[in-house]
């Protein structure tokens, strides 16, 4: 029996009524969904810093949420693996005819291009009323959403000329906030920080930066830069951050990026 198959009877056996395991035969998709998506962020996080030893692990986690979804599709009469592995293939030969048919592309972009076209082909004609941001999924990640929306509003024409436009939108965005601010209105300054998050991701597009793993970095370099600054303060017998007042904290933090921006000679 080779891997996959063995993985298949796996998740078979964690399913069976009689003799499953009875944490794995009371999920439903919905409960499985939230575990589908953190694997999928823990395959990108294994990819950004370089593991491969950890990718391996991730990705089979990942591909062990896609056996669990299509044993309990397949519990319900509705497709198994096979179905799932049969329609991806189906679908990449199809959106791929300059490599499994006799299409030819001129370069990158007549290639986006056509993938584009393909994929309007697969949803048909557009019926009155639909949206050109029909289809972007509501449970992605907000910034990831907002990307997508940002690119389906611009393959009509709904966009910025150059990234200046953007940069304005946001100095508009943040005017907007303070104003808020100053209402003293929390709904309404939820909703002023909303656009100017929105408004920003649109400045990334523009520059041709992704906004979601910009974020992801700057969440690690924080994450790095604070681990730093507690063990300097430990070393030098100040352990207890919730003690020090905050000149003291932001200088160790300044001294922090000093130390990233000259390392050492022995670095």
């Amino acid at each position: 029996m080779d891997a996959m198959h063995r993985l298949i009877d796996i998740m078979a056996r964690l399913r069976d009524p009689q003799t499953g395991c009875p944490w794995d035969l009371q999920q439903d998709f919905a409960s499985i969904a939230p575990y589908t998506v953190e694997e999928a962020y823990e395959v990108a996080d294994a990819i950004e810093h370089g593991d491969l030893d950890d990718l391996r692990g991730e990705l089979g986690d990942l591909l062990f949420q896609v056996v669990f979804h299509a044993r309990m599709a397949q519990e319900q009469g509705a497709f198994a693996f096979a179905d799932v592995a049969e329609s991806i293939c189906a679908k990449m030969i199809r959106r791929h005819p300059h490599v499994f048919g006799d299409a030819e592309v001129a370069d990158e972009q007549a290639l986006r291009q056509a993938w584009e076209a393909a994929k309007q082909a697969e949803r048909g004609q557009k019926q009155q009323g639909d949206s050109a941001l029909s289809g972007v999924a509501r449970a992605l990640p907000a910034l990831v959403r907002a990307d997508k929306l940002q690119k389906r509003a611009a393959r009509v024409g709904f966009d910025w000329d150059d990234a200046q436009g953007a940069f304005d939108k946001v100095r508009e965005e943040m005017a907007e906030v303070e104003q808020a601010r100053a209402e003293a209105d929390p709904a309404h300054l939820a909703e002023e920080l909303g656009d100017l998050l929105f408004a920003i991701v649109n400045v990334t597009r523009l520059l041709g930066v992704d906004a979601e793993q910009t974020l992801r970095r700057a969440n690690d370099k924080f994450e790095r830069r604070f681990h730093a600054m507690e063990h300097q303060l430990a070393s030098s017998g100040k352990p207890d951050l919730e003690r020090l007042g905050l000149d003291e904290l932001d200088a160790a933090w300044e001294a922090v990026k000093a130390a990233e921006r000259c390392p050492t000679d022995d670095d």
